[in-house]
């Protein structure tokens, strides 16, 4: 895994990738919008990473965030990138994308646990995430707590509040 893969934060030029990957990953309305993606990567550029195939050069996968020093998430986390605090203590995960042809081997795990260690090493308490009841699972078996029915009601669904302390 650790030798098909670079992982970094995201370049000004793999922006439009990610827009992709964005709109293939997620159904139209859970999706985060073109201008959005491209005010977050303005906005918290350190709070992104990718994971580039280091065969092709494209990218296979990302996560994102922005950083905040609140601790309940909220729709708006979303859409306005403006809440990034970069010396926030916590981190509120938007998306985990990862190319149908990249997944089931491990890829968006890897991710998650490379980002929990640069994170740790900023000195940042915690990642919250919202998913579906369908993902709960997964993000349990990397060490997120379901803090039960969340009060995001983005893109319409009933998503799951999740939680990992990392300090």
């Amino acid at each position: 895994m650790t030798t098909k893969y670079e992982f970094r934060d995201i370049l000004p030029e793999e922006l439009d990738q990610v827009i992709q990957i964005e709109q293939i990953c997620f159904p139209p309305n859970e999706a985060c919008s073109a201008k959005s993606m491209r005010e977050r990567v303005a906005n918290a550029p350190e709070t992104f990473m990718v994971a580039v195939d280091k065969e092709t050069g494209k990218v296979a996968g990302f996560l994102n965030g922005v950083a905040t020093d609140e601790a309940v998430f909220r729709d708006e986390f979303f859409t306005d990138s403006t809440l990034h605090n970069p010396e926030g203590k916590n981190v509120m995960l938007l998306g985990l994308d990862v190319l149908p042809e990249y997944r089931h081997q491990g890829l968006a795990r890897e991710i998650m646990t490379r980002y929990v260690e640069r994170e740790q090493k900023r000195g940042r308490e915690c990642l919250y995430l919202t998913c579906l009841d369908n993902k709960v699972e997964m993000y349990k078996k990397m060490d997120y707590t379901d803090n039960g029915i969340s009060g995001s009601a983005w893109g319409g669904e009933e998503w799951h509040d999740m939680s990992r302390k990392i300090r």
